[in-house]
């Protein structure tokens, strides 16, 4: 076998790029052709590549909305193979998007069969069975389409060609609204309401400098096919479409009746199912007493209409309705992203006011073309008429003419100065048909025509003539297309939890967390862990008394909290649950303590690193299962067992590190944060923390009047409250040395203050 060698290589013909710069143009080329040829719609006729295709290549089908529905593999097939080569499943789901009424404000596709619907949107047939025409309102996309206004340009591969952009007759950007994820930008414009954006254009065509403002006394918002309430405030409204970006809120409507709470819509593409599962999900955890009954009553008549029973009719409808709208999807957040590409090909964040005038500018030449098409026509067939109304004045002479003559085209045009087109035609023309020629009916034509190109010659000549021309087609189309508003514009209050542990019997109860992570929660304080039984290898942990309605909180090596209901754990009853089914615990994460308490509660959080600070109760607490970072931690630090703080300003900390040092303070020395790493507790050398040597060996939080015992194996340290008092310190210190014969602290025990005796109390 030969070898390749370096001498036969040849660079001769081959361009040489930086590796850098060749992966910048690449991917920015990519970037580009997934912006502009996939993602985003084009302001001109609002539509996206592939959906300008579909409609393009059903028309020149022949699939209008008078013509028979046919089958919708027909039309993915020619659109794949002539314009969008592509796949056929992402080509199919396009055509769907626009035949579902649900989906799209105002459909494009008139489609029969199984499209799909507001509770499953993909549940729709395969192309094979699904048979589909344009809708009417396609109508104003391409009314204007062999009228000699559109710009061409060639196919993918160059055996035919395709229009740039259709000719909208309306702004339909914002009638359909779409969504889009390109490289690096996304779009997300809301449907409309064609009346409105119609008011809004003419005003615009009126007044070109007119404010975004102006233009909201006609655009009221958004307008999705849903019929949900909007409940953004107006003036977050005309700041989102000032700046082209925001959010829209909008929440179901219901209406209270004899049958009970009747939702009769729903926010945008969240179906009926999801709402009724969700709220049966509630009323099996008992998160909404107020409900005794749901009923699903959605017909083909009725879509959305779901009724809650309540309780009683002492049920305040309005709380109820609001929590629900806090729990669930009856109130929903959709995005607001005008991100556009213009008449430049440029993709940009556009506000109102430059969509409108842009489409206005993309209308005006658009109609300019077709008028200018219109009176080539006009005048190239006054042209003709001419020369037949020569031929009638003369026809035995040009009969003759034709008869006898070698080249009677010459001849014609030197005897009658006729033009070569107005000669072709009069040869092309049959001679019964030259007989038949009537003077008046030339002359008719003639006139009628010439009327047409006075009236033509104007409309390009008047800017202003040429304006109302548009408005008047916008009017017309509104006329024909429009409908009343969906979506209500209200402003409501903010959705409100109703807080069900202040309605809850609260129920003193105590929690068990087992070595491996079992969790479960017993009725009273007088349980003995101990006795409860543990699976295989496992053996209790730690122990938290609380109630009821309160939240435990479980603290894991990672630093890091949860939060569950105690009544929503597992009854003591059997071993309890794994902590893992509750909340979603990282790689090599696991559950080292865990607390309760109320809302105002305090507790000092430490680490053996020895550092530290103080916490509100209500700041470890979350609703994501994937619980929140509270503590910081060094590399291989410990988190040590949360300690309570009755009170910051007077409680006393007591700390004993791994050198056998002792360090008291008060803890209104510490920080009170929701998070962090906190202060340093007691002073340690980094080189013997570094090397594991040193840390804080144990620590506990003292009130006025307690005491604590040190204890070393078999030995122990008794401190009395007085002796506690007497050495009370700073934080910054590394404390005092505790005697020779305490090698080692294994832990702290606290010794409650000493009751005063009957006889103590009788003295005094």
């Amino acid at each position: 076998m030969s070898t390749l060698n370096n001498s036969d290589l040849s660079l001769e013909g081959v361009e040489l790029l930086q590796l850098r710069n060749f992966a910048h143009d690449a991917y920015l080329n990519y970037s580009m052709s997934v912006i502009r040829d996939r993602a985003l719609p084009s302001v001109s006729d609002g539509l996206k590549p592939v959906q300008r295709r579909i409609i393009y290549a059903m028309a020149k089908l022949g699939i209008n909305s008078k013509a028979k529905h046919v089958k919708s593999a027909r039309t993915v097939g020619d659109v794949i193979g002539k314009y969008h080569p592509h796949g056929d499943s992402a080509c199919y789901e396009a055509m769907v998007l626009m035949a579902q009424p649900f989906s799209f404000r105002y459909p494009l596709i008139d489609g029969q069969g199984n499209w799909g619907d507001v509770e499953d949107p993909k549940s729709f047939a395969a192309m094979r069975y699904t048979e589909a025409r344009l809708s009417p309102q396609a109508d104003l996309l391409l009314e204007d389409l062999n009228l000699g206004c559109v710009d061409w340009q060639p196919n993918f591969d160059g055996t035919t060609e395709e229009p740039k952009a259709l000719p909208a007759r309306v702004p339909s950007i914002l009638l359909n609204g779409t969504m889009g994820i390109a490289v690096g930008m996304a779009t997300e414009i809301p449907p409309h309401n064609l009346n409105e954006i119609v008011k809004a254009t003419s005003y615009l065509l009126d007044h070109p400098k007119a404010s975004v403002k102006d233009l909201m006394k006609y655009v009221q918002g958004p307008d999705y096919p849903c019929g949900a309430d909007i409940i953004t405030p107006k003036d977050e409204l005309l700041k989102m479409y000032e700046t082209g970006r925001g959010s829209i809120r909008q929440r179901a409507v219901y209406e209270e009746t004899k049958d009970g709470i009747v939702i009769t819509a729903l926010p945008f593409q969240v179906s009926v199912g999801d709402i009724e599962k969700k709220i049966a999900e509630l009323m099996m955890k008992k998160e909404l007493p107020w409900i005794s009954d749901l009923v699903n009553a959605s017909d083909r008549d009725n879509p959305c209409k779901l009724i809650l029973v309540p309780r009683s009719n002492r049920v305040d409808t309005e709380s109820v309705m609001s929590h629900l709208f806090a729990k669930t999807d009856l109130e929903k957040t959709y995005k607001f992203n005008l991100n556009i590409l213009g008449l430049d090909g440029k993709p940009q964040v556009k506000d109102l006011a430059t969509i409108l005038g842009e489409w206005i500018t993309f209308r005006t030449n658009t109609v300019t073309k077709r008028f200018n098409h219109r009176l080539n026509a006009v005048n190239k067939r006054l042209h003709l008429l001419d020369g037949l109304m020569t031929v009638f004045l003369n026809l035995d002479e040009v009969i003759e003419i034709i008869r006898n003559e070698d080249d009677p085209k010459q001849a014609l045009m030197q005897r009658f100065k006729l033009t070569e087109e107005q000669v072709d035609y009069i040869l092309e023309t049959k001679l019964r048909q030259l007989a038949r020629l009537e003077e008046e009916k030339i002359q008719g034509e003639a006139d009628k025509l010439t009327k047409e190109k006075q009236e033509l010659e104007d409309l390009l000549a008047h800017p202003e003539k040429l304006k109302n021309f548009i408005k008047a087609e916008l009017s017309a189309d509104a006329k024909k297309f429009g409908d009343k508003r969906r979506c209500a514009i209200v402003e409501r209050e903010a959705a409100k939890e109703i807080d069900l542990t202040a309605n809850t019997p609260a129920q003193v109860m105590t929690v068990v967390l087992s070595r491996m992570g079992w969790v479960r929660a017993a009725n009273g304080t007088g349980i003995d862990p101990m006795a409860l039984s543990y699976k295989s290898g496992d053996s209790f942990l730690e122990q938290a008394v609380g109630k009821s309605n309160q939240s435990a909180v479980f603290i894991s090596n990672m630093g890091r909290t949860f939060s569950i209901f105690i009544k929503d754990l597992p009854s003591a009853r059997g071993q309890g649950e794994p902590i893992s089914t509750k909340i979603n615990l990282q790689p090599n994460e696991y559950i080292t303590s865990v607390i309760t308490g109320s809302v105002e509660d305090h507790f000092l959080l430490a680490t053996d690193r020895g550092y530290g600070f103080i916490c509100r109760f209500a700041d470890l607490l979350t609703r994501n299962k994937a619980g929140k970072s509270v503590i910081t931690l060094d590399a291989e630090a410990s988190v040590l067992k949360p300690l309570k703080v009755q009170d910051p300003q007077n409680t006393i900390v007591l700390i004993v590190s791994k050198q056998g040092k002792m360090l008291i303070y008060r803890a209104s020395e510490l920080n009170i944060l929701p998070r962090g790493k906190g202060l340093k507790l007691i002073k340690i050398a980094n080189d013997k923390l570094k090397s594991g040597m040193d840390g804080i060996a144990d620590i506990i939080c003292l009130n006025e009047g307690e005491g604590a015992n040190l204890h070393s194996g078999k030995l122990k340290l008794s401190l009395a409250p007085k002796i506690i008092a007497d050495r009370i310190s700073n934080r910054e210190r590394a404390g005092e040395s505790l005697p020779e014969r305490i090698q080692r602290v294994d832990y702290i025990e606290l010794v409650p203050a000493k009751q005063p005796s009957i006889a103590e109390t009788a003295s005094e």
